[in-house]
């Protein structure tokens, strides 16, 4: 059992100007792979709230896996990958790298996003792209290195390799 939270960050959302769909859909997503959403929180863009949420989660060693959605791109505002860095100990460039590239089949503006993904203690972390539709690309070619990632973390000694 993977236990997971999700983190919205959206101004509009958190201010309940917008519903939040992408937040919805990993919930579903999640839920239908098994695996159990311990917290959805949304919150604004503001990195200092981002920065004390991601530590919460990872401190309390009950997280797996951290989505967050949202804050990736080049907007001002968009503060999710520099509130990611201050919290991760190692980053993990291919899945970032990964999302990208499955965005790329739709379109160039993938090459926008600055996700991370890395770890944080026993836990996962993942930048995602805010948009329910990017999210709906992804999420189905993402969920088996996701769950080969967080049982690494976990110490599976399992080979990796597959002759």
């Amino acid at each position: 059992m993977i236990k997971c939270a999700i983190l919205i960050l959206s101004d509009r959302g958190s201010r309940g100007e917008r519903e939040d769909l992408s937040g919805k859909y990993l919930l579903e997503f999640l839920e239908s792979l098994g695996w159990e959403v311990v917290d959805y929180t949304l919150l604004p863009d503001e990195k200092p709230l981002i920065v004390s949420k991601l530590k919460s989660l990872c401190e309390s060693s009950k997280v797996d896996l951290l989505l967050t959605s949202g804050g990736t791109g080049v907007h001002p505002r968009d503060v999710t990958p520099e509130a990611t860095k201050e919290v991760i100990e190692r980053e993990i460039p291919g899945i970032a790298e990964y999302i990208r590239f499955i965005g790329f089949s739709k379109t160039s503006l993938s090459a926008l996003s600055r996700g991370l993904a890395g770890v944080c203690g026993q836990t996962l972390i993942v930048n995602l792209p805010g948009s329910p539709r990017a999210l709906r690309e992804i999420m189905p070619q993402l969920k088996e290195l996701l769950w080969h990632a967080v049982n690494k973390i976990k110490g599976d000694p399992s080979e990796c390799a597959k002759d």
